[in-house]
């Protein structure tokens, strides 16, 4: 059976564990198979260019390794990490979950808006979109202003992520929202829910691509 390996490039497993039940809707009979790990070299959290940077060499040796055994792989966390210098090395399909996230908001509402952890985060995706070249679709990116590791504490984190949410839908004029971390990933349907536009898990998307991609037979 085809398999398909999304990748949590920090070391924090409640993250990989919530990348793990959001990819559940996308398990069927008769595959791709969907595996997630951990990158335990990796920092708690990427919330920083250095983060970003460090992983790669990393993120590399375990696709190099995995070419053999996996139909496609998904780096699950919002910088996409790696992207380019990981399709260098597997001629297998390498998702990212930015770029596949807001390419599917773009088939979901005219402007899309982003949720982010941190301020910090913000210039970094900016840079990324830049390059897309989807600019001129987003309504804005605002963060929760909290780190990856914090992101579990629904207490603390579902709340400003509405409150974020709608500011995103009133004030900005968003029509679809992007969640802009794999560790958001449990809030999807409720965020939905209580904001009344569609809400975007990244990884959900990349996955749902990479299965297309693997049963198209499409490769890089």
């Amino acid at each position: 059976m085809d398999k398909i390996l999304v990748i949590n490039p920090n070391s924090t497993a409640a993250v990989t564990r919530g990348i793990d039940e959001a990819c559940a809707p996308l398990r069927m009979q008769g595959g791709p198979a969907v595996e997630c790990m951990t990158l335990k070299e990796g920092p708690p959290g990427i919330e920083t260019q250095q983060h970003v940077d460090g992983v790669v060499p990393h993120l590399t040796r375990v696709v190099s390794e995995a070419h053999g055994d996996y139909s496609a792989f998904v780096i699950a966390c919002y910088s996409d990490p790696g992207l380019h210098a990981l399709r260098e090395v597997t001629t297998k399909p390498v998702l990212g979950i930015s770029e596949c996230g807001i390419l599917t908001a773009l088939t979901l509402g005219q402007r899309f808006g982003v949720i982010a952890i941190l301020e910090t985060s913000i210039p970094r995706h900016l840079r990324y979109m830049g390059a897309l070249g989807v600019m001129d679709r987003l309504a804005a990116e605002l963060p929760v202003g909290l780190g990856v590791t914090e992101l579990a504490d629904e207490g603390k984190t579902f709340g400003r992520m509405v409150d974020v949410a709608k500011t995103l839908r009133m004030k900005h004029g968003a029509n679809v929202i992007v969640m802009g971390c794999a560790g958001m990933a449990r809030y999807r349907k409720p965020l939905q829910d209580a904001v009344g536009i569609p809400v975007v898990e990244p990884t959900q998307a990349a996955v749902g691509m990479a299965i297309a991609r693997v049963k198209l037979g499409w490769e890089q």
